[in-house]
């Protein structure tokens, strides 16, 4: 292992958007980062080479890899090679996800699992490849990529997603507190509605109930699923830049230990969960004074990250 390696960072979901702009400023600043992604060999190939490219024109050190979050051997493979070239995973970043767009009724169950298992599932999946070299060295920090949705405003039509991302919110919660005295940190990035300068529209999965999709476009006058698309649009200031994202979990990884805050809002929509996840984590917080243990909600200090 050099002895100049930065942070050993695994982002998962990095082929695009948020993943890759979060790989990238983390590589930029000094860090060792590996980009995950599924297809690193077939659809994704592109990916790899993009950011073999940018690592060499950048001077950075920047590494894809192959992680399907679905796939345990994958997830186990990857974690492999990461603690056979490096010794060790200081920071991880639950990243991966996808969107489906769609009147809820739609979808069938079997894709409400496959959107629970890429957004939840899969997240649970890598925790339980990486904590345990977190754990030995008594040191790490989670960064759990989020959603306003989960506490502000709630268009509709995306109501499968909105539902797994609240599933892992709830767990990233969950976990902050069990994963604190083995010096543990976790921090929780909460994106806004970005609808450009990321593929997670272009991207999004359909209703395979089609014959039901197709009542609700009936039912809903002129155009109302693309009408919706445009109104959530509307809500993002020009000025957004997406790359926010990516800053703000640079900021955190940057910040002493000990005072990484719980949750960072980037949401130039400002669509009120700054609001409620302030006074929902407060309660939180007070419930485990209340009950305790308050000691669970700082990590306990063994090794700086």
């Amino acid at each position: 292992m050099e002895a100049t390696m930065g942070l050993v960072t695994l982002v998962t979901g990095a082929s695009s958007g948020f993943g890759n702009m979060i790989a990238r400023a983390l590589a930029g600043a000094g860090y060792t980062v590996y980009a995950s992604m599924r297809g690193t060999e077939e659809k994704n190939a592109d990916k790899v080479r993009t950011n073999a490219t940018f690592a060499k024109e950048k001077g950075v050190d920047l590494r894809s890899i192959e992680l399907d979050v679905q796939d345990d051997r994958s997830i186990a493979s990857a974690i492999d090679t990461i603690i056979k070239e490096t010794g060790r995973i200081d920071l991880l970043v639950q990243n991966a996800g996808h969107m489906v767009y769609g009147p809820s009724e739609a979808f069938t169950p079997e894709q409400l699992a496959e959107i629970y298992d890429v957004n939840v599932l899969g997240a649970q999946r890598v925790n339980r490849a990486v904590l345990p070299h977190m754990r030995a060295a008594r040191s790490g920090l989670l960064i759990w990529i989020s959603s306003s949705s989960v506490a502000g405003g709630v268009p509709p039509l995306l109501g499968p997603y909105f539902a797994a991302k609240a599933a892992m919110d709830a767990l990233a919660v969950c976990y902050a507190k069990e994963l604190t005295p083995f010096g543990i940190e976790t921090s929780i990035v909460v994106p806004g509605a970005f609808t450009t300068g990321t593929n997670h529209f272009a991207n999004a999965g359909a209703p395979e109930d089609k014959d039901t999709a197709s009542t609700y476009v009936r039912a809903y006058p002129d155009n109302f699923m693309d009408r919706m698309k445009d109104a959530l649009a509307s809500t993002v200031p020009e000025w957004a830049d997406p790359g926010d994202v990516g800053r703000a979990v640079l900021e955190i990884v940057g910040s002493p230990y000990g005072k990484r805050p719980l949750r960072v809002h980037v949401d130039p929509a400002n669509d009120g969960a700054a609001v409620a996840f302030a006074v929902t984590d407060r309660v939180r917080g007070e419930f485990l004074h209340r009950i305790g243990f308050p000691e669970l909600l700082h990590p306990t200090e063994a090794r700086k990250t």
